[in-house]
């Protein structure tokens, strides 16, 4: 998106990140996870750690907060593909001792989201952002051997002043998904809530006189509060489809940001500032030792269009249940095939010989 805006050149690419950086939060993330090498470099294969929560950052819980979802962003060494690779956040796997300064988390195997939430607990603001996602990046790189090269935390909260910014955001609904969080009473014709929900967020019941949102398969122009609600929803997905499905809409919903943004958004000397200001705020990042002009420039042969969904385990879910976790998801040998892929940059070649693991939408 920057090398767009600028144009291409590196003068104005180098205003526009400006701009950008005055607005992203920088900060150490992958911390111990990644070695801190001392000459990084902007060649080769990247791998770049995503990670979404559903808290506002600057007003994080000293309980901790869950990662909402995981991303693993490989780059291929050409420069010119992309693929996203979700880590189902109920994957059952080691998760490292470690020490937040705060609290002690003594190790051993859990959700993988709750890797976060051990790293950011008794810790608010920045330190906790940094915690989390530094035993997250341990977690990550005890599974598959990768040490990130960046990383990002994603405000999904945040994504509703982009979409102010752009106006709405239009993509294809896949399935017909309904929320659990949005509806209006039958009676009154106002906005309630049309399910109860667990404290660990899971679905209890439906609330009586209450109909939910529903957004129908097809095109679909989100509103802010529409496409906030909208990357949320997981219980009522098709088929069971539960984090899977979720996982795709977040994937195709931050595509379409991207490619509404280029659109409607990068072309606009009205709406420019505010845009970049607006995507700025929804993340915080580590640049892996890599400047920002590094980045915009490495990646500027990757379109939007061509990045490459991929679900691990084949997009179904394979459960099992652990005594005091609860059901917890197992990743299948392909699926750790996949990420060792993702290690050696044969992503493509995994992708080619799994076809039914690519998304199509």
């Amino acid at each position: 998106m920057l090398a767009i805006a600028g144009g291409g050149s590196a003068a104005a690419i180098q205003a526009t990140v400006g701009a950008a950086t005055r607005s992203v939060a920088q900060q150490s993330l992958i911390g111990a996870a990644g070695d801190q090498v001392r000459h990084a470099s902007v060649t080769g294969a990247k791998n770049v750690l995503l990670v979404g929560i559903d808290a506002r950052k600057d007003a994080l819980p000293t309980a901790g907060t869950r990662s909402d979802s995981i991303i693993l962003l490989h780059i291929a060494s050409d420069h010119d593909s992309g693929y996203m690779i979700s880590l189902p956040r109920d994957s059952y796997v080691p998760i490292p001792e470690y020490d937040n300064g705060a609290q002690r988390y003594a190790g051993g195997k859990n959700k993988i989201n709750s890797a976060f939430f051990f790293g950011s607990r008794g810790l608010t603001g920045p330190a906790a952002l940094s915690h989390g996602f530094e035993l997250l990046s341990l977690t990550v790189k005890e599974l598959t051997g990768i040490t990130p090269d960046a990383g990002a935390i994603i405000d999904f909260a945040g994504f509703r002043n982009v979409v102010n910014v752009l106006g709405k955001v239009c993509m294809y609904v896949d399935e017909d998904t309904t929320s659990i969080h949005v509806g209006t009473d039958n009676e009154t014709g106002k906005a309630a809530k049309p399910y109860v929900i667990n404290k660990d967020g899971t679905l209890k019941s439906k609330i009586k006189g209450v109909t939910p949102k529903l957004y129908k398969k097809g095109d679909h122009c989100f509103t802010p509060g529409e496409a906030l609600d909208f990357v949320r929803q997981r219980d009522l997905l098709a088929n069971n489809d539960f984090d899977y499905g979720r996982q795709r809409h977040q994937q195709q919903f931050f595509k379409a940001i991207i490619n509404q943004a280029v659109k409607d958004g990068l072309s606009s000397p009205t709406k420019l500032p505010g845009l970049i200001k607006a995507i700025g705020s929804t993340m915080t990042v580590d640049s892996g030792g890599i400047s920002l002009e590094d980045w915009v420039f490495a990646m500027k042969g990757i379109n939007p269009n061509d990045l490459v969904t991929i679900k691990t385990n084949e997009g179904k879910f394979n459960p099992d249940k652990v005594a005091g976790i609860g059901d917890v998801e197992i990743l299948s040998p392909d699926s750790l095939e996949l990420l060792q892929a993702a290690k050696d940059d044969t992503v493509g070649q995994f992708a080619a010989s799994h076809p039914t693991w690519v998304s199509r939408t």
